[in-house]
């Protein structure tokens, strides 16, 4: 590997200097030889970004996304790892599946990529999957049946209990099957009301987030929310905490920056689950990210073929992109309107979530002996999403137009450049 040279680059202390990397590892700038050139003169250097909830559609839905495409869209977002949802084709429920999904990532990855292994046998929420040999034959400690609720009481019970012994932690989509069914797909209000969409109440979410934490904390086990939306739900992961239970939470980009009324033109690229909501979630949301509340920012990127989203929106599939505007939107939602500072973004989007998903070479300081694995950022750039011009193969881009920040220079996973401006 050729060794690589950083000049100029501002560390998070306000230190500037040049970063060596050699062997994948910050080395003294001195001591790099004939090195490949990074100028960062005027860029902020932070730990590479990592991402909790990514679907990148590999193996069995390759017409939508591939390893090669989603990672390529990570690196362009300055991400350095994600964690591989269990929705494929086969279900990751098994350690041979778990283990298919990683070699995919080191055969044809942009950055590392994480198997988080299903909760139930293909996520059909009535017997346990694999938990213990993907836990210890495949390194697997995310498990998720997202895209489907954990509802039955007993088997979340029993999967808590088992994923306690293997330091594993459960990441539930909140989603009440009997008060938001598979049809609900546009927040309940008046808005929903007039459209005559399938309604989808926020405390469809909140009511199994309150069960859950009660589960955890007489489990004794971790358990992670994925994708907050709602104040409700905010509500409930502040009570949890307070109480000591062990319970993160994350957020999506789209989830600070969307609201409902965009749903009003009927264009399935907003169609989401969990949907997007009013301005008063918004605002809890934001409020929840910046206090910590809720602990990480995660994608949920969602990529899906035209002919996927080319229906009437209460039949088109749910999801968006969001991997290469992540931090754009961050940026201008959070950093630029003062609610947050950009060390706190950095943490909330690379430090903890690699300590939620037990990621131990990712998430470090920027320092001598410590993995390359790095964003270089322009605090000050701005663009026009053009959703063409994705290193993802889909298209459901819902920043399409928009004029955000484009703060993403280049980034280095172990040492290798994997996205240069």
């Amino acid at each position: 590997m050729t060794d690589l040279l950083i000049t100029g680059a501002k560390l998070a202390d306000g230190t500037t200097g040049d970063l060596g990397v050699r062997d994948g590892v910050f080395v003294p700038a001195s001591e790099v030889s004939d090195p490949e050139r990074l100028d960062a003169d005027g860029l902020l250097a932070f730990p590479g970004l990592v991402d909790l909830h990514t679907h990148l559609r590999e193996p069995g839905h390759e017409d939508a996304e591939t390893v090669a495409t989603g990672t390529a869209a990570a690196a362009r977002g300055g991400y350095t790892a994600v964690f591989a949802m269990a929705n494929l084709d086969p279900v990751t429920d098994t350690a041979e599946a778990a283990s298919f999904v990683a070699e995919l990532g080191r055969r044809d990855g942009h950055c590392e990529v994480v198997p988080i292994g299903a909760v139930t046998k293909g996520l059909a929420g009535e017997e346990l999957a694999e938990l213990g040999l993907m836990a210890t034959h495949a390194g697997v400690r995310v498990f998720s049946d997202d895209g489907r609720c954990v509802s039955d009481s007993l088997i979340m019970r029993r999967a808590l209990t088992y994923l306690k012994t293997y330091d594993g932690v459960l990441a539930q989509h909140a989603q009440d099957p009997r008060l938001a069914g598979p049809d609900a797909c546009c927040h309940e209000s008046a808005i929903q009301g007039r459209l005559g969409l399938p309604g989808w109440p926020s405390v469809a979410e909140s009511a199994v987030i309150a069960r859950d934490v009660q589960l955890a904390e007489y489990c004794g086990a971790r358990y992670h929310a994925c994708h907050i939306s709602t104040a409700e739900s905010v509500d409930v992961i502040r009570w949890a905490k307070a109480r000591g239970i062990a319970v993160t939470a994350e957020v999506t980009p789209h989830h600070l920056l969307l609201d409902t009324p965009l749903v009003e033109s009927y264009d399935t690229t907003f169609k989401v689950n969990p949907p997007l909501r009013t301005s008063e979630h918004l605002e809890a949301v934001r409020e929840a990210l910046a206090d910590g509340t809720i602990d990480v920012v995660a994608t949920d990127h969602a990529p899906h073929t035209v002919e996927s989203k080319d229906h009437p929106f209460d039949v088109a599939l749910p999801g968006m992109i969001g991997l290469e505007q992540a931090l754009g939107v961050v940026v201008d939602v959070m950093v630029n309107s003062g609610r947050m500072d950009w060390p706190t973004l950095v943490a909330r989007m690379s430090a903890k979530p690699a300590e939620i998903g037990r990621l131990p070479h990712q998430g470090r300081p920027i320092a001598v002996g410590e993995p390359a694995n790095v964003v270089l950022v322009d605090p000050g750039a701005r663009a026009t999403v053009d959703k063409a011009a994705s290193a993802s193969k889909a298209r459901n881009n819902p920043y399409d137009g928009r004029d955000l920040p484009d703060p993403v220079v280049a980034t280095v996973w172990a040492g290798r450049v994997t996205y240069r401006r």
